[in-house]
């Protein structure tokens, strides 16, 4: 088990009673594993003091306003690539699948596409293989961290810390094409209900839609679980 994926994934979850416990471990678990430089995990460090001493309830909602009501900040990972698309409805299922090929179930009612589940997925592989993965999602790890950082949140440090993380090199264009896209206003309650409006996730095959980005991130998973998968048995 790698300790600073899983740890990495419970500071992007949802704040709760036990979060705020472990946040006295979090530090003592990424300086042992020593994935990380000593300045990257001293850059999380204001958000481990947040949620260790803030009001549970603010911290709540902080993340809510976050990332629950921006789109720009989802981190639903492939909403990035293509929104509510039929497409991302496929992509979720091949990605489903190769989570269960590896014998990973996900036990959460979160979307397979979320990244710390799949954070939580990378943490019990190995770690080259889970480094290369976070470097084909490197593009939306940027533009995430970009925008928390220009809203002067301190969750930008976690996706910093993934950025160290990534094996290989970010791909500009498509950093840029999503920093290009305007950032939503999560107090904006009429745009936030059109969201809501659009077309919901078909999780199936649609012979009409594919996404090269998502396929090739999707692809290079598979190839590294193939063989572990073949000698399981799941497939």
């Amino acid at each position: 088990m790698i300790m600073t994926f899983k740890a990495l994934s419970a500071l992007l979850t949802y704040p709760g009673q036990e979060l705020q416990e472990a946040c006295a471990e979090i530090p003592t678990v990424l300086h042992n594993e020593a994935l990380l430089s000593s300045t990257t995990i001293a850059q999380i460090t204001p958000l481990l003091t947040e949620l260790a001493t803030n009001d549970i309830y603010d911290l709540q909602e902080r993340f809510v306003t976050l990332f629950d009501r921006s789109r720009t900040l989802s981190l639903n990972l492939f909403e990035h690539v293509h929104g509510e698309s039929r497409d991302r409805g496929a992509a979720m299922v091949d990605l489903l699948e190769t989570y269960r090929a590896a014998g990973f179930e996900p036990a959460t009612t979160e979307l397979p596409d979320h990244l710390p589940v799949l954070l939580e997925f990378l943490a019990t592989r190995p770690l080259t293989e889970g480094c290369e993965t976070l470097a084909d999602a490197a593009h939306i790890i940027d533009a995430l961290r970009d925008r928390l950082s220009r809203r002067d949140s301190s969750y930008a440090a976690v996706f910093a810390a993934l950025n160290e993380l990534a094996l290989g090199d970010t791909n500009k264009t498509a950093l840029a094409e999503l920093l290009a896209i305007p950032e939503d206003d999560p107090d904006d309650l009429a745009a936030l209900d059109a969201v809501w409006e659009e077309s919901e996730i078909v999780f199936g095959p649609d012979p009409n839609g594919d996404c090269p980005q998502v396929r090739d991130i999707l692809n290079r998973m598979d190839d590294r679980t193939s063989s572990q998968a073949a000698t399981a048995g799941f497939k």
